[in-house]
């Protein structure tokens, strides 16, 4: 295996590892520590944004899926 096939196959990993069946959760996890360091370097305390994260977008993932069965 060459080392250009490795890395593809590295990529491919964690990108399906992140991604998964839903990229629009992984893209809202994403912005939701964004957000969050952005909160924190104004000083803000932002401790609350992933968990309220979580609790929107877990449900809206799962009700996602199951809409589609």
């Amino acid at each position: 295996m060459t080392t250009r096939a490795r890395l593809r196959a590295f990529g491919a990993f964690w990108y399906d590892f992140v991604v998964g069946d839903d990229w629009r959760a992984a893209f809202a996890v994403v912005l939701a520590l964004g957000v969050t360091f952005v909160l924190g370097r104004l000083s803000v305390n932002a401790w609350w944004v992933l968990p309220a994260a979580v609790a929107v977008v877990l449900p809206w993932s799962l009700w996602r899926a199951v809409r589609r069965r």
